[in-house]
């Protein structure tokens, strides 16, 4: 019984670890759950990229994220936009507030992302590069952000 376990052993173990891959791409810091930090590809000469994942405050107590950075670029700030008729406005806010219970997801084309101004070279299908996110009580969190595989194209976020 022992050797059959132990033959099992590596087998079981791979399975686990390729579980954790699959559904692995989440972070937790605090109370703060972070899931699916992703952003789009650019094109060359792109100044700013857009980021984007989701976060769930899984606390009885608020907590805010205060600001983000990456080495890619040279400052990543929180956004939001919204159109009002045909226009569409782009504003930062500073920080973002996470009331208990809040989940809130960052995608394009709508409400929060956070725009990577500044970019030191284009984010290319399939490229990995690290953010951190400071939250107010929960703390500091470094995520890997992957670069969707869609075709890059000029984005909508030209500031």
């Amino acid at each position: 019984m022992t050797s059959r376990f132990a033959s099992a052993l590596p087998v079981f173990s791979a399975a686990l670890l390729l579980a954790g891959a699959a559904h692995g791409h989440s972070y937790e810091v605090g109370a703060i759950r972070i899931g699916h930090p992703h952003a789009r590809p650019t094109v060359a000469q792109q100044p700013s990229g857009g980021a984007y994942l989701t976060l769930e405050n899984r606390g009885s107590a608020g907590d805010r994220l205060l600001e983000v950075s990456s080495p890619v670029a040279a400052s990543a700030q929180i956004h939001t936009m919204s159109m009002e008729g045909d226009v569409m406005r782009m504003r930062e806010v500073g920080a973002l507030d996470l009331a208990p219970a809040a989940r809130v997801e960052m995608k394009p084309g709508a409400g929060y992302h956070i725009m990577l101004m500044g970019l030191k070279q284009p984010l290319r299908p399939g490229d990995k590069f690290p953010m951190t996110l400071n939250f107010e009580k929960a703390g500091k969190v470094e995520v890997s952000v992957s670069v969707d595989s869609r075709e890059a194209r000029p984005s909508g976020h030209g500031h």
